[in-house]
């Protein structure tokens, strides 16, 4: 983690397109947050050996829009004019989402007729790029690995964004985050690349060996024309690490790095210790954040439940926490996640002048790709590799300067206590999400350094006890052990069990992909395209495939409005019409940061109830939008349960 990764991979494309004759680059991230940032890195890497060219770098996802670097190249001076009025200059429709919290799920598609001004050109790049499904289709892009994943599905269009990817060098950022049924996808395209000659990087800090093997044969199943492939992978020597993987003469090659590279910072201790709580107030949580900075510093706290991680914050600031303190989760508007996305990154990035005292609250959001430096680290369990990457946040960048007592990095597991036994209890919301046998073996693997699990109130002091991990040294192993056979847990803890039940899950989701996966199993080295699509694309409109490529709960973004005497406000304050009209686009623009997604809980509901207000039926942007007003009370009530904004917590939701 921090190591480089990206300006590595970024050099290798250089290479690779100048031997391949490539003309462009596509960056897939694993979220929108992750996006953002990744844009700049790579529009700083295209000046570097073409200025000219940074007019052809696109952001693909839905809300590219407050993204100011990509608003003052795509869209320039046509804002001035009258280019978004009619909806020509970006197609707010034009969304395919992102991995975990941040998936889009329900926003639909472009309409038909939507095409308003196809081939118009403004000041900048050529608007036509910006239609639905043409993004892909710039020299340069980075947008969400859905993009990538859409290309291996048996679904409309997919010609249209396979195009795009043919001729580029594509680069998977943290591979890792793609679940079994995402996989399926991704080794699709794997196979599909490799047929087309196109150049895959993947990059992760913490990919299981199981993992890497299985996508070095899907690529190679391409490249030979083959059903199956499989050529064993070497294990690599130290790390970090990198494995080739190509055909010489129709012959499969696959090569690990055998000379052991020295990161360029050396591997060091970080203290870990447990922080028993397993409850929703925070208060634990909140007690030892703030000791953590009492004498001067910066905690990050990485939590699995919004929820959990808006009980925190209050905790803090209704103690009268004295610092900075910021709440970062996927239930803010978009207007103000990117405010505080940039603000986070601003004081807490490389070279930035941090606070004396700062608390930044956070969930899955800061996990991957979130180029920040804390100099302790609270977090909730989750399975190993993504608690590593959480790790990958603590001590990154060089000539830091910290207080006395974060000279080592520590970190505190919490979300998780002791029970009979010893057996840990988890949250129910991160049992949820990473299912008990991960989550069980990444408890076993902490308790070999942290002790033994303890009950709630077993010890104080949390922050003085514990072992040490040496990072990044033990990142491939605690990777590989969490993720093989060799049973990890204590007797007791019913770990067999557990992995029964996660295998029968992960071979269910694995078999539901099969319904939208381009080609027939075993059938990639067809020689023709007979019965491609053989069973046709299973839906029928825009709006159902937002779902295609991952199988969790479907959710809903809504645009927030308050409801006043005699008309509307955006959630900013900015007046509306009186049947919620906006005025002008820059009125537009505010309501759209409105936007905010909705728990899974009251999706179905949120479809019935929520629609556009009447006043958007003639604006190409809104009419398809669905408002969440709420009443002058600041509360609207949706599937039985009060929700309501808040400018700090942000989109909060109580039982009735």
């Amino acid at each position: 983690m921090g190591e480089g990764k990206t300006k590595a991979a970024l050099a290798a494309a250089e290479v690779l397109a100048a031997r391949f004759g490539l003309d462009g680059v596509f960056v897939a991230m694993p979220t929108q947050a992750t996006s953002d940032p990744m844009y700049e890195q790579v529009l700083a890497w295209v000046r570097s050996f073409g200025p000219e060219l940074e007019s052809q770098v696109a952001l693909l996802h839905g809300k590219r829009r407050f993204n100011p670097r990509w608003r003052e190249i795509w869209e320039g001076k046509t804002r001035a004019g009258a280019g978004e009025a009619d909806g020509s200059v970006s197609d707010p429709w034009d969304v395919y989402g992102a991995i975990d919290e941040d998936d889009e799920f329900g926003m639909p598609s472009a309409p038909d007729n939507l095409a308003a001004a196809e081939g118009r050109e403004g000041s900048g790049p050529p608007q036509w790029f910006l239609g639905a499904k043409r993004g892909l289709l710039t020299a340069f892009a980075v947008g969400t690995v859905d993009h990538l994943l859409y290309a291996a599905t048996r679904t409309r269009h997919v010609m249209l964004r396979f195009a795009g990817l043919a001729g580029k060098v594509v680069i998977v950022d943290e591979v890792h985050a793609a679940d079994v049924y995402m996989r399926q996808f991704l080794l699709e395209a794997l196979r599909w690349l490799g047929q087309a000659g196109v150049p895959v990087v993947l990059l992760s800090a913490t990919l299981p060996p199981a993992q890497r093997q299985a996508f070095v044969d899907a690529y190679l199943a391409g490249v030979l024309g083959a059903a199956d492939v499989t050529e064993r992978v070497p294990e690599p020597a130290g790390y970090p690490c990198v494995t080739a993987a190509f055909a010489v003469d129709g012959k499969p090659v696959a090569k690990s790095s055998r000379v052991v590279v020295p990161s360029w910072r050396a591997s060091g201790p970080v203290h870990v210790g447990w922080l028993p709580d397993a409850g929703k107030d925070g208060a634990a949580v909140a007690a030892a954040a703030r000791e953590a900075v009492a004498v001067g510093g910066v905690v990050l706290v990485v939590v699995n439940q919004v929820d959990r991680a808006q009980a925190i914050h209050e905790a803090l600031r209704k103690g009268g926490f004295a610092g900075e303190l910021h709440l970062l989760h996927g239930r803010l508007c978009a207007a103000h996640r990117a405010e505080r996305t940039e603000r986070c990154l601003r004081l807490m990035g490389p070279g930035a002048e941090r606070p004396g005292r700062m608390v930044v609250v956070a969930t899955q959001l800061a996990e991957q790709s979130f180029d920040v430096d804390a100099d302790a680290l609270i977090t909730d369990l989750a399975p190993v590799d993504l608690l590593l990457q959480r790790i990958g946040r603590l001590h990154r960048h060089e000539g830091t300067h910290r207080p006395a007592v974060h000279q080592v990095p520590r970190v505190l597991v919490t979300g998780v206590v002791g029970g009979v036994q010893g057996r840990p209890r988890f949250l129910p919301a991160s049992k949820a999400i990473y299912r008990e046998w991960l989550l069980l073996r990444a408890a076993a693997l902490v308790a070999e350094v942290a002790g033994p699990l303890p009950e709630n109130d077993a010890r104080a002091g949390s922050w003085a006890a514990g072992g040490c991990w040496s990072i990044p040294k033990d990142v491939p192993g605690l990777v590989a052990r969490a993720y093989g056979e060799v049973e990890l847990c204590p007797a007791g803890w019913g770990e067999s069990v557990a992995r029964e039940a996660w295998l029968a899950r992960e071979t269910v989701r694995e078999k539901n992909a099969e319904a939208f996966v381009l080609t027939r199993p075993r059938e990639w080295a067809a020689a023709t395209l007979e019965g491609l699509h053989y069973a046709g694309s299973r839906a029928h409109a825009e709006e159902e495939l937002d779902a295609v490529v991952r199988d969790g709960e479907r959710s809903l973004e809504a645009v927030i409005v308050r409801r006043l005497a005699g008309g509307y406000t955006a959630v900013d304050g900015t007046r509306l019409g009186s049947h919620g009209e906006a005025l002008d686009e820059l009125v537009v623009e505010r309501l759209l940061g409105g936007t905010v997604r909705l728990p899974a809980r009251l999706t179905e509901e949120a479809e019935r109830a929520l629609t556009a207000l009447p006043g958007w039926e003639a604006h190409p942007w809104l009419r398809y939008a669905r408002a969440l007003v709420l009443g002058e009370d600041g509360w609207a009530v949706v599937g039985g349960q009060r929700v309501g904004y808040d400018g700090v917590l942000g989109l909060v939701v109580e039982r009735l």
